[in-house]
């Protein structure tokens, strides 16, 4: 059972970390004017999606393996591009442009990171007994 526990977990933690680091590159993407085909969390076939509303009808996706993800943008390399939409491919947006998108993702698990709240006590740099002095636990739930 503890076993399941800690899977879940560990699956509901990398899950937060790829959504964030994914998060990165899709607002940079959709703020320098590229194309985003495809919003993924996690890999293979997807379990739950969701075409969004806007313009470029983005595929807001669940898949099946849960390690990972990716931001899949608008590029000729994959297929033919419609004329009215080759400024919005990857391949054709400014050098700094595709540099920025590349560089979101780990930016927002660093940016992420740092907001994240500390914990208070660091086991590692206090001793036993204050540690527990400043737990604040009472002095009368305390083993001798």
């Amino acid at each position: 059972m503890k076993m399941l526990f800690f899977l879940a977990a560990f699956l509901v933690a990398i899950g937060i970390l790829v959504a964030v680091h994914e998060f990165g590159h899709y607002w940079v993407a959709k703020k320098l004017g590229f194309k985003v085909l495809r919003f993924s969390i996690g890999f293979g076939k997807p379990l739950v999606m969701r075409v969004g509303k806007d313009a470029d009808r983005t595929e807001y996706c669940i898949a099946a393996i849960p390690l990972g993800g990716y931001v899949k943008l608008l590029d000729e390399r994959e297929g033919e591009v419609s004329p009215a939409e080759l400024h919005r491919s990857f391949t054709r947006r400014p050098v700094l442009h595709r540099i920025a998108v590349l560089l979101a993702g780990p930016a927002m698990n660093l940016l992420f990171a740092s907001v994240l709240p500390r914990p208070d006590c660091n086991a590692a740099t206090r001793s036993c007994a204050s540690a527990i002095a400043t737990s604040g636990i009472p002095k009368s739930c305390r083993s001798r």
